[in-house]
């Protein structure tokens, strides 16, 4: 049985030697939901899939939720984990089962919180967001999600990281008239208008932003570009896709009223095809101001998109706060400083405690 009261770097290691590939979780959650109910006192413990929950109900002023992924991506030849120095290595080391071995032993040790605590154990993050656990408990068992900050492991190298950028995307589509490229005065090029969305996104201007004392940096970016008949026709159709990341006191609609200002006066059609809503910090709620009270102040903000977007969305601040440097998330060598392992946990046990 995994050893929830014994050091969480060996805890890591044993969740990381679980193989636990999305969509096969179900060792693993079997395996936390074991150790849980064998090692814990005072909480009320439930299966929900291969998403295992508990909670206290204390009657403590604030409830500090922490969720944590179980699945990782496949595995490279990199479980079971190794050791090299301060360094641990193998699948999940980062991203995120190191945050998951703090969350499991702070919940076997800490015995008397000034909070309520709720943890949530989730599968198929990895994935498409359809397969979400985390968004399938808000659909079944959303009073589950009910806290006053929410703390999810994800690797953000032992800082705060607040919050999180809205995207979307969007088919900026130009169209033309085909033609033979040797009269190529006969034809209208599709290609050849895509240089004027190219041009302003060149010369875009990224606003930045201070909320909550975290700074977070827009970018509007071409990722895809599509178009072309033969090597010898003058191209009727055309597009680029771009990527808005924005700051989250913009609105998904205000984001894309932002994209259509950049791109208006020009001979395109533009389609968003994809978006999700940022996550605002919400740092000046109490629970959360004394999370970073006892963080020491270090906070920063979170650039890219992660599930605490879910929790912002039911009125809920929350953070990503965990061991592990998200840069080595998914890679061959993926691996966790364990100095961080110790250093996060000593954090949450303080603000915990009270």
């Amino acid at each position: 049985m995994l050893d929830l009261h014994g050091d969480p770097i060996a805890l890591t290691a044993a969740l990381v030697d679980i193989p636990s590939e999305s969509r096969h979780e179900t060792r693993i959650a079997d395996e936390v939901e074991a150790a849980l109910r064998a090692q814990t006192t005072g909480f009320e413990i439930i299966r929900h899939g291969d998403a295992v929950l508990a909670r206290t109900h204390h009657g403590k002023p604030s409830r500090v939720l922490l969720a944590g992924h179980t699945d990782t991506v496949p595995a490279a030849d990199n479980v079971p984990s190794r050791r090299d120095g301060d360094l641990l290595y193998g699948c999940g080391t980062s991203d995120m089962k190191s945050g998951d071995a703090v969350f499991l032993h702070l919940a076997a040790t800490v015995t008397e919180p000034a909070h309520d605590i709720t943890l949530v154990f989730y599968d198929c993050e990895e994935i498409e967001a359809s397969a979400n656990g985390l968004g399938r408990i808000e659909r079944e068992l959303p009073d589950w999600l009910a806290a006053d900050v929410a703390i999810l492991g994800e690797p953000s190298g032992g800082l705060i990281e607040a919050g999180c950028q809205g995207t979307l995307r969007v088919i900026v589509r130009a169209t033309g008239t085909r033609a033979h490229s040797a009269r190529s005065w006969l034809g209208d090029n599709a290609i050849h208008k895509l240089a004027a969305v190219l041009t302003r996104l060149q010369h875009y201007q990224a606003r930045s932003v201070d909320i909550d004392g975290c700074v977070y940096r827009e970018g509007l970016s071409a990722v895809r570009i599509d178009g072309g008949v033969a090597g010898n026709v003058i191209p009727d159709a055309a597009s680029v896709t771009v990527n808005f990341r924005f700051a989250p006191d913009r609105s998904v609609e205000a984001a894309y009223s932002h994209v259509l200002e950049v791109f208006d006066g020009l001979d395109v059609a533009i389609e968003m095809t994809d978006s999700a809503a940022g996550a605002l910090p919400g740092l000046t709620r109490p629970a959360a101001a004394a999370l970073v009270q006892a963080a020491g102040g270090a906070v920063r903000a979170k650039y890219g998109w992660t599930d605490v977007s879910r929790f912002a969305a039911l009125g809920v601040p929350a953070v990503n706060y965990g061991p592990g440097d998200p840069n080595t998330a998914h890679r061959v060598d993926e691996h966790v400083d364990v100095t961080q392992i110790t250093s996060v946990t000593e954090t949450l046990r303080r603000y915990l405690i009270g």
